[in-house]
């Protein structure tokens, strides 16, 4: 599924998401969804959330 899409990212789901601080690398950090941050319906680098643990970044799969 696509991370891109506000609809296909809902909280509780398992995700690989990037943080900012990963941006350059791509270094993907795995996680559960708590709450969408995006607004949108789409954004290209995809939906922003914030994981349980409290990291925030962009959905980049949906697992």
């Amino acid at each position: 599924m696509n991370g891109q899409q506000r609809a296909n990212v809902k909280p509780g789901q398992r995700v690989r998401i990037v943080l900012k601080q990963d941006q350059r690398t791509g270094k993907l950090t795995e996680g559960v969804v708590q709450t969408l941050l995006t607004k949108s319906s789409f954004h290209p680098h995809g939906i922003k959330v914030r994981l349980e643990d409290g990291q925030v970044g962009r959905v980049q799969e949906i697992l």
